[in-house]
C-alpha cells in the first residue's frame, strides 16, 4: 500500500528551520463542508498554526480557512474556528504528554490529500534558539558550496 499523500494542500516550510521535528502524525480533521471546498482550492494557511488540549482532546489552533465564496453568505464557517484533530487515545495522550514537558510544542507540518480524505501531518517539537538556526543555516550552505564543488559549477 502507498501511504504517500496524493497533493498537498498546505505546507508550513518555516517548520524545519524553526524547530526540532522530535515525533510526526497523520491525523484526520473535523471540518464543514465549506472548509473542505476552500481547503480543496489551497485557501488556507498553516503558518501560525499550533495545537492545543482541551479537555482531553486536540485542537488545532490559528490555522486559517478562507470563506468559500462560491456558497454565498447562507452558511459561512468562521476562518479562525478550532477544528478539532481526529487521532487514537494512545496518540492523544502521548502528544499530549509530550506538550507538557518543558519547551515542546505541537505544530501542524503540512494538509494533504490521503485517499481522497484531507489529512494533518502534525509533529511534535522543540524549538530552536537563535545559534541552532545559525548552525541550520551554516550547514546548509556548506552542503550546497560541496555538492557545487563535486558537479563543478564554480
Amino acid at each position: 500500500m502507498n501511504n504517500k499523500p496524493e497533493k498537498y494542500y498546505a505546507l508550513n516550510r518555516k517548520a524545519n528551520f524553526e524547530y526540532h521535528i522530535l515525533e510526526t502524525y497523520e491525523s484526520g480533521l473535523m471540518l464543514f463542508g465549506s472548509e473542505v471546498k476552500s481547503i480543496a482550492a489551497s485557501r488556507c494557511s498553516i503558518n501560525d498554526a499550533y495545537i492545543i488540549e482541551r479537555n482531553g482532546e486536540l485542537f488545532i489552533q490559528n490555522f486559517h480557512v478562507a470563506e468559500n465564496q462560491q456558497t454565498g453568505s447562507y452558511f459561512q464557517h468562521d476562518p479562525l474556528r478550532l477544528r478539532k484533530l481526529l487521532l487514537h487515545r494512545r496518540q492523544i495522550d502521548t502528544i499530549i504528554g509530550k506538550i507538557n514537558e518543558d519547551g515542546c510544542t505541537a505544530i501542524v507540518l503540512n494538509l494533504h490529500a490521503n485517499n481522497n480524505k484531507i489529512k494533518a501531518l502534525i509533529a511534535v517539537a522543540k524549538g530552536k534558539n537563535a545559534v541552532n538556526k545559525k548552525n541550520a543555516i551554516i550547514e546548509r550552505e556548506a552542503k550546497r558550496e560541496m555538492s557545487r564543488a563535486r558537479r563543478g559549477d564554480y
